[in-house]
């Protein structure tokens, strides 16, 4: 079973996802939350669930693709281990100002 962590740069991403619905909409807030957190965990089991991130092509790069959201994570193989790097909306350009990946 793979390990997980999240870089803070991941938490900050959920965070502020999860801001921006809160005031309007309370409930789908809570929803996205979970279901994007349920993603994540889903690796423990199967860590090559989500693809190659596309614009890199290198396998240890993975994406899992959530509603409008990609959620980028390393994945270790040697050590089964799994970082989650960085959660933005497909809309913004891979590589901006809410899609970097930062460690």
């Amino acid at each position: 079973m793979a390990t997980i962590k999240w870089l803070p740069s991941a938490v900050r991403d959920l965070d502020r996802i999860i801001e921006y619905f809160r005031t309007d909409s309370p409930g789908y807030a809570e929803r996205l939350s979970q279901g994007l957190i349920e993603q994540v965990r889903i690796l423990k089991q199967f860590p090559k669930f989500g693809r190659v991130v596309p614009e890199l092509g290198h396998s240890d790069l993975r994406e899992i693709l959530y509603r409008n959201y990609r959620i980028v994570y390393y994945l270790d193989s040697d050590t089964d281990s799994i970082e989650v790097l960085s959660i933005f909306h497909s809309s913004r350009q891979f590589g901006g100002n809410e899609g970097t990946l930062e460690a």
